[in-house]
């Protein structure tokens, strides 16, 4: 379903740490976009997402960033703005340019090294990398240690990755870039498991979600490794309100092809970036954010490679 550099105006780009199990992406709007973010998780990782409130003053962003590393992979986020700084790209103060780059960052550190994090170096490649026609997925950028279905921990996970999609209608375009690395489980179109919590045998599916009532009274912790990032873009003319409920309206899409989703262990969160090309109803560009980060989502598990001994979709379904 295409890629979010399909968007008019936006660039990707990666950077990868194969061997520690970690990456950063970065989504750049060197034209700079009307931002907006809906952070739905009960553990998140994030970077001047209250900038992006309707009342708060800067009207334009020029990066999303997007991390592993949990909280410590935000540093990744520092090399992006030496980047953009050095272009001249940024909030004008008068005395020099000041990026707006809200991020976010997922819990990959139980596989690979746990000390391999995305830092300023890492960011600064990610932009090096970046151009407007970058659809790397799977293993890539922030889905690198990515992984899915981790309610009995990881020696029942699988690999999540990275995904990406786009869908145009006449002349609006609307992308999604994704990096998926859930408690639940991803779910096809028809309700089948794409990827998810592995039952005892390696080669069957639990259910998450039928696993989880089956051990309703117990207390336990389910924090190893979770949160689904990711970004729309679309070239619409929107409002920073408008950009914030796109965003809202695709967690519909997380709710689609992710389940269970939004829960205390996952951190959720979905930037939204307009560039503002084209005249477009809201409704519109949130109803199609939702179909093309759903799509994003699954892209993101078909792509994956098996790594860090976890199986990916290809070795349990192909």
């Amino acid at each position: 379903m295409g890629s979010i550099t399909d968007v008019p105006g936006v660039e990707v780009g990666n950077a990868s740490d194969k061997a520690g199990g970690t990456g950063c992406t970065v989504v750049l709007f060197r034209g700079g976009a009307v931002g907006g973010v809906d952070v739905r998780g009960g553990a998140p990782g994030t970077r001047e997402t209250d900038l992006l409130r309707p009342e708060n003053l800067a009207q334009t962003v020029h990066a999303f960033y997007l991390g592993g590393g949990s909280a410590y992979g935000l540093a990744g986020a520092e090399g992006v703005m030496q980047y953009l700084e050095e272009q001249k790209i940024g909030f004008d103060t008068g005395v020099g340019v000041v990026p707006i780059v809200p991020g976010a960052v997922l819990f990959d550190l139980p596989v690979g090294n746990p000390g391999a994090r995305p830092d300023k170096k890492m960011g600064y490649k990610a932009c090096m990398d970046a151009g407007p026609s970058n659809s790397e997925h799977g293993n890539a950028g922030a889905g690198t240690g990515a992984s899915v279905g981790k309610l009995k921990g990881m020696q029942n996970a699988m690999k999540g990755g990275l995904g990406t999609a786009s869908i145009a209608v006449g002349e609006l375009f609307v992308g999604a870039i994704v990096a998926v690395n859930c408690l639940g489980d991803v779910i096809e179109r028809n309700g089948s498991i794409l990827a998810g919590l592995l039952s005892d045998d390696k080669k069957t599916f639990a259910s998450t979600a039928e696993s989880i009532k089956a051990s309703y009274s117990l207390k336990k912790n389910l924090f190893s490794g979770n949160t689904t990032i990711g970004a729309i873009a679309t070239n619409a003319k929107l409002d920073k309100a408008a950009a914030n409920k796109v965003a809202s309206m695709a967690h519909d899409g997380f709710a689609r092809a992710i389940n269970p989703i939004h829960t205390m262990f996952d951190g959720d969160t979905i930037f939204c970036g307009a560039t503002g090309l084209i005249t477009a109803d809201t409704t519109t560009v949130g109803s199609l954010a939702a179909e093309v980060m759903a799509e994003a989502i699954r892209d993101a598990v078909k792509s994956a490679e098996g790594a860090y001994g976890l199986p990916s979709y290809k070795d349990i379904l192909l």
